[in-house]
């Protein structure tokens, strides 16, 4: 298991924590809503269930520090900074939104706070996050890029060479692989000779750690523990982050591929429930606390939503715009 630094856990941390996985919960619920309205377009693939990985490893983070994700991103652009209003606002496809509408929901992007994406490509996003820890290495600067990739990502090329050169180059970044047992509708087990994702990594000489994706301290500890590890000039880290989504891998999908007890059995290990049961039973929170956490949320995400519906859709005057670079002869 992880290696980790001592979380502390005093009301107000706990507080936190818990307000961020309920503000990716409901979040993400309503953007399923949305959805079945036709308000929202295109691709969707929510984060339910996956709430602890996000929120445990950017309490590791500083604002200067770097994030590439996958398209099941919402949660962790929420995260890293970027505002549910913005958030929002592209998943309408509004101009007022993070990519201006053009990149939807799985495509987020912000320059402002160092969020790199959002990206359709399984595994596209490894090499980017090598490129950007390579840029801090070069130019001396004390910043971390985290890489967040799902197990499936591990059967593609760019996952091995991007390893094999982090190491190689000792690049201050941190691999989070999220690892929810199924690569779209493939089982782990189905397609990975070796399921113990992390042992991949070690093959590579990084160090690497599975962690329970499910207990958000956990993970912030394991997060903790691999960034100070970075920073002390160790190089790259991996962390193996064993989660489940609740949620089909899209809006799309009959999910025909995993048991309904499986889901169920997982359920009952839900990272919101599991810590607030916890911090209730320790007296860090009150039952009051989380009705108010719930309230605050709720302003949160109907605020977003008017904030997108307001918006505006892109003049088609405009669509060529930003494609791509101006030829000058």
């Amino acid at each position: 298991m992880a290696a980790t630094e001592k979380v502390h856990l005093d009301r107000t941390h706990s507080l936190h924590l818990l307000k961020q996985m309920i503000r990716i919960r409901r979040f993400e619920e309503k953007c399923g809503e949305l959805y079945q309205q036709e308000k929202i377009r295109g691709f969707l693939h929510l984060y339910v269930g996956e709430e602890a990985v996000a929120v445990g490893i950017m309490q590791a983070l500083q604002p200067d520090d770097a994030v590439v994700a996958t398209y099941r991103e919402h949660g962790h652009a929420l995260m890293h900074g970027v505002s549910a209003n913005t958030i929002m606002a592209e998943m309408y496809g509004k101009q007022e939104g993070c990519s201006r509408g053009r990149g939807g929901s799985m495509h987020l992007f912000d320059a402002a706070t160092r969020f790199y994406g959002g990206n359709a490509i399984v595994g596209g996003g490894l090499p980017i996050a090598l490129g950007l820890a390579l840029a801090d290495k070069m130019q001396g600067k004390s910043r971390v890029t985290v890489c967040f990739f799902g197990e499936g990502a591990v059967a593609e090329g760019e996952f091995h060479e991007t390893l094999n050169l982090a190491a190689l180059w000792q690049v201050p970044l941190l691999f989070v692989c999220e690892n929810n047992l199924y690569a779209m509708g493939t089982a782990l087990k189905l397609s990975e000779s070796q399921t113990d994702i992390h042992l991949k990594a070690a093959s590579y000489n990084l160090p690497s750690e599975a962690v329970d994706g499910m207990n958000v301290v956990d993970v912030e500890g394991a997060a903790r523990h691999a960034t100070a590890a970075i920073h002390s000039g160790g190089g790259p880290y991996f962390l193996e982050c064993r989660t489940y989504r609740f949620r089909a891998h899209s809006m799309y999908d009959p999910q025909l591929y995993r048991e309904k007890a499986e889901v169920e059995a997982w359920t009952e290990k839900c990272p919101i429930k599991r810590f607030d049961d916890w911090a209730l039973a320790a007296g860090l929170i009150h039952d009051t606390d989380i009705v108010n956490l719930e309230a605050e949320v709720a302003v949160e995400v109907e605020a977003a939503i008017s904030f997108a519906e307001a918006g505006t859709l892109e003049p088609v005057e405009q669509l060529l715009q930003h494609v791509g670079a101006e030829l000058r002869i």
